[in-house]
């Protein structure tokens, strides 16, 4: 049976399966940043909670699970379909003041107590 969150929707397969559904999730979604290199990693932290190094760290933790080295600036070469210095001197934005307000905003949220 797949893992917990496909049971839900009872959708049964064997791991193999799995791992090559999840696989592809996750090319897909590389590939689409990679199309909208517009999108800022701190809009993806504002709307999304997670950015292109955050999937950087899962795939190197991911990596390290498997015994396989892999290294940060290696993951995110993967991850952002290029050097980062690249990316960073090509696409990278400085962050608008409104930005920085709505980053602040999640990250003081993420602090506070929750009732």
């Amino acid at each position: 049976m797949a893992v917990d969150y496909f049971a839900v929707i009872e959708i049964y397969m064997d791991q193999q399966t799995q791992t090559e559904l999840e696989a592809a999730a996750f090319r897909r979604l590389v590939k689409h940043l990679d199309n909208r290199k517009d999108v800022q990693n701190i809009d993806l932290m504002i709307l999304a909670g997670f950015c292109r190094n955050c999937m950087s760290k899962w795939l190197m933790a991911a990596a390290d699970e498997k015994g396989v080295a892999m290294d940060y600036d290696q993951a995110r070469e993967h991850v952002y379909c290029m050097p980062y210095s690249a990316w960073k001197d090509h696409h990278q934005m400085p962050a608008t003041e409104a930005q920085m307000t709505a980053f602040s905003a999640i990250e003081k949220a993420k602090l506070s107590p929750k009732v």
